[in-house]
């Protein structure tokens, strides 16, 4: 009794605190509220004091004047000027709120002095934060806590656990000296009286009804564990039997008063009870059989009540213990018992969605058990390849069973009108499980391909209903399928079956038939960021599948033309999806395919020798019609990437006509001058139809291509600039034909490609600042050409071998000399002529590096002809200048100044 009278008074207390608590902030906002008022009526007799004729508060009365005698009027002051007059006064009322007193005056009133208060705080309004799983479990939970009949709730669980510790200690202490039989038998009976008790109270107190018979039956299941396990008083089967009872009581009480909790309750108990009654016999029929009698009770349940916590409980339990036990005790002479316990309970899971769907009320049949429609055929086909142990066609005809279950499952979902996206679901199901029996047929790559499919489904069904969590099993389930396809890769031993019909480009196949229908899906959703993904992710296993597939099959010399095929036709692919729906991805897989071709002519000139050869030439054909459709495509819309794939075409041509008449010199044995006109001409040919034919490159894209009417000749003339460079350093001989100077094949290419791009540079497109910088580049590449050509002259002429001693010589020194000093010599005469001061300057730089090089170089030549005659040439060109240019030409500042 002393502790209970302690127990209670503690309670007293903590709630007498908690009124002081209460009371004393009441007290606090009142005294606020006071001192506001004792201030505002303040404020107010201060207001009414000032009112004109008004008393002043609390004054005394005065006595009246003394008499005073009458005197002459003063003269009347000058008036003063007339000043405003005020508004009248208006009365003033005082108005009251919750937070504060507040002056309300009507017009022309004296604006009273607002009451200092503090300023509202803005309010600013957040958004609401998107909930999580974590921050859904703890919000469960608060409101467990926080909801309903709170103190029974707590009440149950601390008794139940109290109960409990009760009974163990009074057995350890010895002070139930009862036979264990009674005591056990006087707590099931006391929980007996409970559950009754609050079956009866179920109308009147619902919460308090359901939360004692919970623990009621708690107790009841303890009560049987604590007699099998504890005490050995009864045999498993019939404290399993037993078990079974309580349970499905707790099922049935859960049914009749639509109690959700109870029953998850009673199934979680029924799924457990195998397990803390387990004796270790290993029987896994009786535990299967358990199993289907539960699950048939899921059933039941969810005909009548559209409870689906319980349906996935009871779905993880049952395919969770079973697949457990498939890796850690089944071997295939137990496949005849195990199968059908599979088929029954993968029978269950799926009627389970479709009542729970077909009992929906109309404004929410469009709502679907993801989950479970897609989860069962996934992890039910998962098991039974893993009973069948890789036997591969067994599990194709598996795969077109279900096939066909799903397709009639969709029709006739479809044919009652009841639920739309279930039918979608099924039917999409039903043609992945058609596709999978191909690949499964030939090769054991069940898990990939059902992870892919499986994936894309469950994408599919997170956009249709906006939920995230089957998105993102989606995406898992894809990086699971790759996984799993390149693990498969790397325990092949060989290719199995013929080209396109294996085992191994089925499966790359799948994996990126299912990356890219998930792709699809977010494209009609308008998510472009999760579109881009997906397509880039299933366009590397589609790209990755043809490579391999035409690697293995393919004969090596025609590698190279099937795959510039295979990248035409998927760019081709791409762009016509591009016509239907616009986006960026699809018009770059077209930009890269058409920029493919580059690499493979080059393999194709390493395989056979130059692009067309062997298959190259229907490769080339193949390739050309699936680019021309593609740029046709790409008209639609206004994205700026059609220019450039436009751009890529038609640099791609001038490179493969190259690499073709290369190979074409080669073939006649010509010199190397040719080879160098062969590779130039192309790119001459692009040059000179941009600058004056640039309707024939603008098509078909037209007037959107001329954004590109300046960087496309820049571009060709940075490759012939590359290309000149290089012939420099090239003997470029011009065999069978004789070489001469000028009028040879490469220089005449060299000579072109500076006209052209002074041309460009003049009238045509080109950038402004190259335009400005023109003759200094002339200047620079004509003395680097003219320099040229008298080197090739003294190779070919002279007969110095082309090497890098051919500098060094005196006759390649001499003629230098005698070149450049020729070149510095007119443009000294020309701008002193013609009264350019540039050009004369220039001249005379020439001459003095002309001077040095006489000096450091030619001197010590001057003991043969060609050294002397450096020295000889140079004095007379000279005074040659003396004569005609002894001066620079004035400016015209000097000029003006003279």
């Amino acid at each position: 009794m002393q502790g209970k009278g302690t127990s209670v008074g503690s309670l007293l207390g903590l709630a007498a605190l908690v009124l002081a608590i209460i009371a004393l902030t009441n007290n606090g906002n009142a005294t606020k509220r006071l001192a506001a008022l004792e201030r505002e009526l303040q404020w107010l007799r201060e207001l009414l004091a000032q009112r004109p004729g008004a008393p002043p508060p609390q004054a005394q009365a005065a006595p009246p004047p003394a008499p005073v005698a009458p005197r002459e009027p003063a003269p009347a002051p000058p008036p003063p000027p007339p000043r405003p007059t005020p508004a009248p006064p208006s009365p003033t009322r005082a108005v009251f709120d919750v937070q504060g007193p507040s002056i309300e005056t009507t017009p022309g009133a004296p604006t009273p002095p607002p009451p200092s208060q503090p300023k509202p705080r803005p309010i600013f309004e957040r958004p609401e934060p998107t909930p999580d799983f974590v921050g859904m479990g703890i919000d469960k939970i608060k409101r467990w806590f926080t909801e309903g009949n709170v103190p029974v709730k707590i009440g149950v669980l601390v008794l139940f656990a109290g109960v409990a510790a009760l009974l163990k200690y009074a057995t350890d202490q010895g002070w139930l000296n009862a036979p264990i039989e009674l005591r056990l038998s006087a707590v099931a009976g006391a929980a007996i009286a409970a559950l009754v008790f609050a079956w009866r109270k179920r109308e009147a107190n619902r919460v308090f009804a359901l939360s004692l018979q919970g623990g009621a039956i708690g107790i009841l299941l303890m009560v049987v564990f604590a007699a099998f396990k504890l005490y050995g008083l009864m045999p498993a089967s019939v404290a399993f039997a037993l078990s079974t009872v309580i349970i499905f009581g707790a099922g049935v009480l859960a049914v009749l008063q639509d109690a959700k909790a109870l029953a998850f309750f009673a199934v979680l108990a029924g799924f457990l009870s195998p397990l803390w009654l387990s004796t270790g016999s290993g029987n896994y029929v009786a535990l299967f059989a358990y199993y289907a009698v539960l699950n048939t009770a899921i059933f039941a349940i969810a005909w009548w009540k559209s409870w689906r916590v319980l349906n996935l409980l009871g779905f993880v339990f049952t395919f969770g213990i079973g697949g457990a036990w498939g890796v850690l005790d089944y071997s295939p002479d137990k496949f005849s018992t195990t199968e059908p316990f599979l088929l029954l309970f993968f029978a269950f899971y799926l009627l389970i969605p479709l009542v729970h769907a077909m009992r929906q009320p109309m404004e929410r049949r469009d709502f679907v058990d993801g989950t479970l429609v897609f989860a069962t055929p996934l992890v039910c086909f998962a098991l039974q390849a893993g009973l069948m142990r890789g036997a591969r066609m067994p599990l194709a005809f598996d795969a077109l069973a279900l096939a066909v279950i799903y397709a009639g499952l969709s029709w006739f979902v479809f044919r009652r009108g009841a639920n739309r996206v279930l039918g979608d679901a099924y039917a999409l199901l039903a043609a992945g499980f058609a596709t999978l029996a191909v690949p499964l047929a030939l090769s054991a790559r069940a898990t990939a391909g059902v992870f892919a499919l499986e994936g894309a489904a469950l994408v599919w069904l997170g956009v249709r209903q906006q939920r995230l969590v089957p998105q993102l099993a989606g995406f898992v389930l894809h990086i699971i399928a790759a996984g799993a396809c390149l693990y498969a890769f790397d325990q092949d031993h060989g290719v199995v079956g013929p080209a396109i019909a294996n085992g191994q480009f089925m499966g790359l196949l799948i994996v990126a038939i299912g990356a890219l229908a998930t792709a699809w899906v977010y494209r009609r959703d308008e998510q472009l960021p999760q579109f881009a993904l997906y397509y880039a992710w299933g366009l590397i296993w589609w790209l990755g599948a043809i490579t391999r597939e035409v690697i293995e099959f393919a004969p090596n010399d025609s590698e190279p033309d099937l795959l510039l095929v295979a990248y035409a036709a998927t760019g081709w692919l791409a762009a016509e999806a591009h016509r239907r729906r616009p986006t960026t991805s699809l018009i770059g897989t077209a930009l890269l395919a058409i920029a493919a071709a580059v690499p493979m002519s080059i393999l194709q000139t390493i395989a056979h020798e130059h692009p067309f050869g062997e298959m190259g030439g229907l490769a080339w054909l193949a390739y050309a019609v699936f680019g021309i459709r593609s740029l046709h495509c790409l008209r639609t819309g206004e994205h700026p990437l059609a220019s450039w794939a436009q751009l890529l075409w038609w640099l791609v041509w001038p490179f493969v006509a190259s690499l073709t008449l290369y190979w074409v010199v080669d073939t006649l044995n010509l010199a190397q001058g040719w080879g160098v006109a062969a590779l130039a001409l192309p790119w001459l040919a692009m040059a000179t139809i941009a600058q004056w034919r640039w309707q024939w490159l603008a098509i078909p894209l037209r007037e959107r291509f001329d954004n590109m009417a300046t960087l496309l000749p820049g571009l060709v003339f940075l490759a012939l600039a590359i290309l000149w460079v290089c012939t420099l350093v090239l003997p470029g001989g011009a065999s069978p034909l004789p070489w001469i100077p000028v009028l040879n094949p490469m220089e005449v290419v060299q000579l072109a490609s500076l006209a052209l791009l002074w041309h460009w540079c003049a009238y045509g497109t080109a950038p402004e600042w190259l335009a400005r910088m023109r003759v200094l580049l002339t200047a620079f590449a004509g003395f680097a050409w003219i320099t040229s050509v008298v080197l090739h002259a003294v190779h070919h002429w002279g007969g110095v071998r082309w090497d890098a001693d051919l500098v060094g010589t005196s006759l390649a020194q001499t003629s230098l000399t005698v070149t450049w000093s020729v070149l510095g010599v007119i443009a000294w005469v020309l701008g002193s002529k013609r009264g350019q001061r540039s050009l004369w300057l220039a001249g005379a730089l020439l001459m003095g590096v002309v001077l040095l090089k006489l000096v450091v170089v030619d001197r010590h030549n001057l003991g043969n002809a060609l050294g002397i005659g450096s020295f000889i040439a140079f004095g007379l060109l000279c005074t040659v200048v003396g004569y005609f240019a002894p001066a620079p030409p004035r400016t015209q500042a000097s000029e003006a100044t003279a």
